[in-house]
């Protein structure tokens, strides 16, 4: 049975409630300080295949030497690498932020451009990356979809799907609108605290009652 929009209701509302106790995610964090756009999508761009508390640390030494895209295009790669370092291929990441910067100069005015089209044709920014910079540096309606949130959300039994797109699109159709922005840093801190891929913790899930704990095996 498909889960009703009174249900997706109280399950999002009772993770809202809880998630006051938990920790937030890095870009959350640069959301909280700044919702300057750049500064989300570096941030995005650092997190892949990044730990948090890496991500953080790395961002925040980064927008110390440089803020704004003609700030940034003057470091050298290999400055940014080193200022990013240990996230994961960080010299990668370095070359790719640069050239971002080049092209937000070139093309766009030094600035971070507001459409799903026009941030998907930027080097290295892919559907996550773009909802995340629409949805809370430009505080548009959106839904940033990542491996927490497609895990969790065909979990509890809000969605069936395959994949991190099919969910994405599936969520527009059924999640309730004013949960959309919230949605991704809600399921990604209840990923990372309780609701883990391996072994979740559903003995101190808050939504344990309203779970049907689809594809989970092993729990705790």
């Amino acid at each position: 049975m498909p889960r009703t929009a009174a249900e997706i209701n109280r399950i999002v509302r009772t993770l809202t409630r809880t998630s006051r106790r938990w920790n937030p995610t890095a870009v959350g964090i640069v959301a909280q300080e700044s919702r300057d756009p750049f500064q989300v999508l570096v941030s995005c761009l650092i997190s892949l295949r990044t730990k948090d508390e890496v991500t953080g640390e790395a961002s925040a030494r980064l927008f110390r030497l440089a803020r704004t895209p003609r700030t940034m295009v003057d470091l050298p790669a290999s400055t940014i690498a080193r200022t990013i370092y240990p996230a994961g291929f960080y010299r990668t990441k370095a070359r790719t932020i640069r050239e971002i910067c080049r092209t937000l100069i070139g093309r766009h005015g030094g600035q971070v451009p507001a459409t799903m089209e026009e941030l998907l044709a930027l080097k290295g920014v892919g559907r996550k990356t773009a909802n995340l910079v629409l949805t809370i540096g430009f505080g548009k309606p959106g839904i940033c979809v990542d491996t927490h949130v497609h895990r969790i959300s065909n979990r509890l039994g809000i969605v069936e799907t395959k994949t991190p797109e099919q969910t994405e699109f599936t969520l527009r159709q059924v999640l309730p609108r004013q949960h959309w922005i919230p949605y991704n840093d809600l399921l990604v801190t209840f990923g990372q605290n309780l609701c883990k891929p391996i072994s979740p913790l559903c003995s101190a899930c808050p939504v344990h009652d309203d779970c049907p704990q689809l594809g989970v095996g092993v729990r705790r």
